[in-house]
């Protein structure tokens, strides 16, 4: 069984919090405030906003926590659509995660770090930094993170740990350096500013979406499910300890933010946590915190890159993708070509200045399929009464976030009705593209012959084998 061709069961506890919790932590503490201070309009309702997002966000990973130990397959939302919903929204699961949402994230992601790491070098330029030399950084951070994954399950596992220990740190300075000045009396602008009064109830979907932005990634642990020593036992223990930090951590350090930057402050910052550094570590200190963004931006597209191959490698075994991408390096026990599939697809996106665009096209395509996932456990109980559950939630949990979701739905089609058209049709697509190369099996034999000769090739190139499919139980 040791050298059975399968992807290999290494992560622990501590390695699967590392997981989520890297995932989470990328940008967005750092910059959401801004935009759920604005959408709020008091310090009061901002927290509080927080706090929602992170017990919201944590009654999805909870309910994910059930499905991920009942089913034990890897594949997160695409498996739990798959078994519940059938292939064809499986299917559009993938193009919208896969083709859009992810690969759009991970590009931001490592745009973001590129500019914070240039951002010193070039701070004498008028025009800031040239637009080709982020690009390419953003590039080679693409491409070192995707060889590491390919190549190497134990240097991924150390660069997800150090990277989500940078980031903790970077974020337990800020917390700390708060709680400091709080105690010695820094409380004026919670005295002016934080009240519960009058508020534009009309922004406040877009607040809830700056701040689940914050805590995208709590639905990742799953797709990897495989590959846990313990899933009963790793999942939901993991996801609770990590959910409880996040959120904890989240809300000390936007009271930190608060303590120091005035609401004119804070809206006038493009970085809030920057300039929260600025004013509180003075100028040699302050440099820490741009140096953790960048980190954190590595480090959560290292897990995005992680946890969205092992989708790609099951849907690929489902038949929904080409066979290369199911097929894996018989020394290395990683699905290099899964992996390697979304490199050119990041980098392609990097060519234009309005990849996140992309992602609020579709962000009601990605809460629908949120509510899906989570709407098939009163299904699954229905259907399959005595399966073995290790880890249930009350019934009452999934109802409460599909309702949750489907009123971000609703937000999106609302505020933004012509982002939700484009996403509509970019998500339709999918349907033509499912009929013609998963559903239809009678293709042209020339076509057929090229399918095979393009797989070969490919394997040869990558040196991958299929998956020892009766070794994965």
């Amino acid at each position: 069984m040791a050298d059975a061709v399968v992807l290999k069961k290494h992560l622990n506890f501590w390695d699967c919090c590392a997981l989520i919790v890297g995932t989470i932590i990328g940008a967005g503490i750092f910059v959401s405030p801004k935009g759920v201070l604005l959408n709020t309009g008091s310090l009061g309702w901002a927290l509080i906003v927080w706090v929602v997002c992170g017990a919201y966000s944590t009654l999805g990973a909870l309910c994910y926590a059930e499905l991920g130990t009942s089913i034990r397959k890897s594949g997160g939302d695409y498996t739990f659509i798959m078994d519940s919903a059938g292939p064809l929204f499986a299917f559009l699961n993938v193009w919208t995660t896969f083709t859009c949402i992810n690969t759009a994230g991970m590009a931001i992601l490592s745009l973001t770090a590129a500019n914070y790491m240039l951002a010193p070098i070039f701070s004498d330029c008028e025009n800031g930094v040239p637009f080709i030399i982020t690009r390419l950084l953003a590039c080679c951070i693409l491409g070192a993170v995707t060889f590491v994954n390919c190549m190497n399950l134990y240097a991924t596992r150390k660069v997800t740990i150090i990277f989500t220990l940078a980031k903790s740190i970077g974020l337990g300075i800020i917390v700390i350096s708060g709680i400091f000045l709080i105690l010695q009396g820094n409380v004026k602008n919670f005295q002016e500013d934080l009240n519960l009064g009058d508020a534009d109830w009309g922004k406040f979907p877009f607040a809830f979406y700056t701040g689940l932005y914050a805590y995208a990634g709590w639905n990742n642990l799953p797709n990897v499910t495989e590959e846990i020593k313990q899933p009963s036992r790793e999942i939901p223990s993991s996801i609770i300890a990590s959910m409880f930090f996040v959120t904890v951590v989240y809300t000390l350090t936007n009271i930190a933010y608060f303590a120091v930057l005035t609401p004119d402050e804070i809206l006038a910052s493009d970085a809030v946590a920057v300039s929260y550094a600025n004013r509180v570590l003075g100028e040699s200190v302050s440099l820490i915190i741009p140096i953790t963004v960048a980190f954190s931006c590595i480090g959560t597209s290292n897990g995005l890159f992680f946890s969205s191959s092992r989708v790609i490698h099951v849907a690929s075994r489902d038949g929904q993708l080409p066979g290369i991408m199911s097929m894996i390096h018989p020394r290395y026990k990683t699905p290099i070509p899964a992996t390697a599939v979304m490199l050119p697809i990041c980098c392609l996106m990097l060519t234009t200045d309005s990849v996140d665009t992309l992602i609020t096209y579709l962000s009601f395509t990605r809460w629908t399929f949120f509510a899906m996932a989570t709407a098939s456990i009163p299904y699954f109980r229905w259907k399959y009464p005595d399966a073995e559950r290790p880890f249930k939630v009350p019934l009452i949990v999934p109802f409460l976030f599909v309702a949750m979701a489907i009123f971000m739905v609703a937000g999106s089609i609302y505020s933004a009705p012509g982002k939700f058209v484009v996403g509509v049709i970019i998500t339709l697509v999918g349907i033509p593209v499912w009929i013609i190369f998963v559903w239809c099996d009678k293709r042209p034999e020339c076509i057929r012959r090229a399918e095979i000769r393009c797989t070969v090739f490919l394997q040869k190139l990558f040196y991958v084998v299929r998956e020892e499919t009766e070794a994965l139980h």
